[in-house]
């Protein structure tokens, strides 16, 4: 099934400044900032973008710094943590890039994070970056893509970037509505993936796909009910995307339409199915064995 591609406000530490005038960002304000929803499909959303400006968790912040793809605000610790050397990284590679660094109280710490659990550190920065679905294509050899459609939790969404990142995704898309955007629970459950996998928006995901299969790639559902187990997908080792439905419903009818192939995880319990961000740990590890093989 080989298809041939064609042509185509608190105790700042000292020496840390930031790059450049900061002159438009907003201020954390605990009297006034309204908590984030976690779970919530409207979590953080941001006219014209992904999301991504705020970023929690020691591994999601210090990744921010080091990534060094966009720029990072402002870093804000808790006082009193411990003296992990996580911590001691994220303030020098934050010293290092003239990052100010804040420390606050637990209670006014608490009131500006946004997550569950933030492990005492956060970071304000700017939106991440978008590309076009073509950039995602162009003078890659065999493009490996995951695109998800109307994924709404936070979690999974976060769960999926981990497990894109770690199996060699070389590019997420993500529909413009009927997902979730790239807010600090995803940030945090990410683990810091979402700076190294390149993210494209899409106004749609039928309309998506037929533009990918129009240029040769090949274009695999996910879904419980596919009639082919992952574990026999021949086009592996093809420039492929595999696609992702939601929680729930799984892939919407015009997906399936759309898709070269439909795919399942065989179940040997009792367990009916997986969700979506175990799911596709396996699906994507699957082809990532199969292409390294």
């Amino acid at each position: 099934m080989a298809r041939q591609r064609g042509a185509r406000g608190g105790k700042s530490r000292q020496g840390a400044r930031p790059n450049r005038p900061n002159k438009g960002a907003p201020r954390a304000n605990p009297r006034n900032q309204k908590p984030e929803r976690v779970g919530s499909a409207g979590e953080g959303r941001r006219a014209g973008g992904p999301g991504g400006d705020r970023v929690e968790g020691r591994h999601a912040v210090r990744e921010l710094l080091l990534a060094g793809t966009r720029r990072t605000r402002e870093v804000v610790l808790s006082v009193g943590l411990d003296s992990a050397p996580i911590i001691e990284d994220i303030v020098e590679l934050a010293e290092e890039n003239r990052v100010p660094v804040r420390e606050v109280g637990k209670g006014a710490f608490d009131a500006l994070s946004h997550t569950e659990s933030a492990q005492g550190v956060l970071a304000e920065a700017d939106p991440l970056e978008t590309i076009d679905v073509e950039d995602l294509i162009d003078d890659v050899v065999a493009p490996f893509l995951v695109m998800v459609d109307g994924v709404t939790d936070p979690h999974n969404l976060g769960a999926i970037f981990r497990s894109a990142d770690a199996a060699g995704v070389t590019g997420i898309v993500l529909p413009k509505h009927r997902s979730a955007r790239i807010t600090a629970t995803v940030t945090k459950t990410a683990a810091g993936a979402v700076e190294h996998v390149p993210i494209a928006t899409v106004p749609g995901v039928p309309a998506a796909i037929t533009s990918l299969k129009e240029r040769d790639v090949w274009v695999v559902g996910l879904d419980e009910a596919g009639p082919r187990s992952i574990f026999g997908l021949e086009l592996a080792d093809q420039p492929l995307c595999m696609v992702l439905g939601a929680e729930g419903p799984g892939l919407s009818r015009l997906t399936r339409e759309r898709c070269d192939a439909l795919v399942s995880i065989p179940m040997q319990g009792t367990v009916a199915s997986l969700n979506v961000a175990s799911a596709a740990t396996v699906a994507l590890f699957e082809v990532t064995r199969r292409r390294l093989g």
